[in-house]
Order: structure tokens, then C-alpha cells, then sequence
């Protein structure tokens, strides 16, 4: 699967059932030994107009990836910490 298949896809947390947004508006984190992607880093806005707020980051770990579907990324973030 290419990078730009997953670009758009909404991203939906399998443990409490909330949306994080688009891929296209998070950034991935790589490896640089290997080039593998390492985590999703999703923003995390504080106000109500979002795209003024640049907030912070949750790093959801690549293994908390349960399936990429068609229209959207299921994470489980129960099942690995991940960092806010």
C-alpha cells in the first residue's frame, strides 16, 4: 500500500469510539534506520476554531493499527500506550 492511499481516510479509535480527524491532517513518524513508519502523530486541538489552534500531538503507535479500510484507520489506543 502507497502513502498517498491512506492520506484522507478518517481515523476512529476502536476503544472509546472517538474520530481524530483525517490522516492528511496528522503527520507520521519514521524510523530513520529502516523507514518504517513508527506512529501516527495526531493533533490534538485545544479551541474551538481548530485550524488557528496548534495544540499538541498524541503519538498513537503504528502497532495500535488495527485495520485500514477504504474510507478509514481503526486504532485501538487500549491495547499500547501512547503518548500525549
Amino acid at each position: 500500500m502507497r502513502l498517498s492511499d491512506i492520506g484522507y481516510k478518517e481515523i476512529i479509535n476502536l476503544s472509546d469510539g472517538n474520530r481524530y480527524g483525517q490522516l492528511a491532517d496528522s503527520e507520521l513518524l519514521f524510523d530513520p534506520s529502516g523507514g518504517r513508519i513508527r506512529a501516527l502523530l495526531i493533533p490534538q486541538y485545544q479551541g474551538r476554531f481548530n485550524f488557528f489552534d496548534r495544540g499538541e500531538y498524541m503519538q498513537i503507535p503504528w502497532e495500535s493499527i488495527k485495520k485500514i479500510g477504504e474510507d478509514i484507520i481503526i486504532i485501538d489506543t487500549s491495547a499500547h500506550a501512547y503518548q500525549p
